[in-house]
């Protein structure tokens, strides 16, 4: 099987994704760092974040924002993203996939946190690097839906030292890896995030 590309419907905007079913009923959707920085279901992190998820054998679901590719639709500052999120899911979801976990990076966390506790179909959020320097998340109360968060030492925008303290807020329970070396971007550090996704899977499976 390979990805191949589908559109959702959100707020009558068609949103691009890829989406690669395997067999069984455990999917991930996964959201992209910031869309006016850049930002993409093409971003290398979230490419390791889907490729970890294949290897256990999860159906994976990356996509564009709306105003990204060739999703329809402008920057909406989370409100418009939250409901390109919700679609996903409800996509996995109206599959069958009764197993979904939700992971972000960067921009792609902060949305799926404000909608955490509307996203009926998200059991599970994997967070990579929560830009905690760059935006407010103040209104993050405990959830026992983080599992796994993710940092590198020498990012910025997630200052991991910060993140921990936080943790103690979200959930105490989490687990919570850092890479020794990584930015923010993570270029070179791939496999290491893959490593570190595919160990969570395998444990918690």
């Amino acid at each position: 099987m390979a990805e191949e590309r589908v559109f959702l419907e959100a707020d009558g905007l068609k949103i691009e994704g890829l989406f690669e079913d395997l067999q069984g009923e455990r999917g991930v959707v996964i959201s992209h760092p910031h869309p006016l920085y850049g930002g993409s279901m093409h971003n290398n992190v979230v490419k390791a974040v889907a490729q970890a998820y294949r290897e256990q054998g999860y159906s994976t679901l990356r996509f564009n924002f709306r105003g990204v590719g060739l999703s329809e639709g402008d920057y909406d500052n989370g409100n418009g993203e939250k409901k390109d999120v919700e679609s996903a899911l409800r996509y996995l979801s109206n599959l069958g996939k009764t197993k979904i976990d939700l992971a972000g990076y960067s921009f792609g966390c902060w949305v799926n946190a404000l909608g955490i506790e509307t996203f009926k179909e998200a059991e599970r959020l994997i967070m990579v690097s929560p830009p905690v320097d760059f935006i407010d998340f103040s209104f993050l109360k405990y959830t026992p839906k983080i599992q796994l968060v993710i940092c590198g030492t020498l990012d910025d925008i997630a200052g991991y030292k910060k993140v921990e303290k936080m943790l103690s807020l979200w959930n105490r329970e989490t687990i919570f890896r850092v890479i020794e070396g990584a930015d923010h971007f993570y270029s070179g550090y791939e496999d290491e995030i893959k490593r570190v996704v595919g160990e969570f899977l395998r444990e918690s499976a």
